[in-house]
């Protein structure tokens, strides 16, 4: 595949604007509650998460999603999620990661090479890459699958938000370069 099929295709992985501007205006105790809830769910499927960070495991990650205004701060020792907005907010992180929300998440499953959108420099890592490397090796052995996890929240309704996840996932990805798990 071609430099430019590849960057077309992550065209496709940006957050829409119009989702992502009503996220200057509602609460961030709102946002941060969910993501929360969220958190606390994907630990719950992932007991050991953060187990294989040994000595990064004291370290703050910072995730900077570069299409929506929210930046969010993982503290694995506690474990814990801030939300923060990106505009006045002081974010204090060992090591940061910022690239399209969409990537960040294909990241998080494992679906995306990290090693080449880092070299394309469609992802940006910054800070202590040790514990960052550290963190993305942690990810790859958890076999997350955010519809399949998340989706359990729903209740009785799982498996529909479950299928609509899927699709999300499936069309945000769709022009994706990189080879899926």
């Amino acid at each position: 595949m071609t430099r430019t099929a590849f960057r077309k295709g992550l065209e496709n992985m940006e957050f829409p604007r119009t989702l992502a501007t009503p996220l200057n205006y509602v609460p961030i105790a709102v946002i941060e509650r969910a993501t929360g809830l969220l958190f606390s769910r994907m630990m719950k499927e992932h007991p050991g998460l953060f187990e294989r960070l040994g000595e990064h495991k004291a370290k703050r990650f910072a995730f900077l999603p570069s299409d929506i205004p929210l930046a969010f701060v993982v503290e694995p020792a506690r474990p814990s999620i801030r939300v923060l907005r990106k505009n006045g907010s002081t974010l204090t992180a060992d090591a940061t990661v910022e690239g399209p929300l969409f990537m960040l998440l294909a990241l998080l499953e494992g679906r995306c090479d990290a090693d080449a959108l880092f070299f394309s420099r469609d992802l940006n890592v910054t800070g202590d890459m040790e514990a960052m490397l550290a963190m993305r090796n942690a990810l790859d052995d958890c076999d997350i699958d955010l519809p399949r996890d998340l989706s359990t929240l729903a209740g009785p309704f799982a498996p529909i938000f479950g299928r609509m996840a899927e699709g999300i996932r499936r069309r945000a990805l769709a022009g994706e370069g990189s080879a899926w798990n």
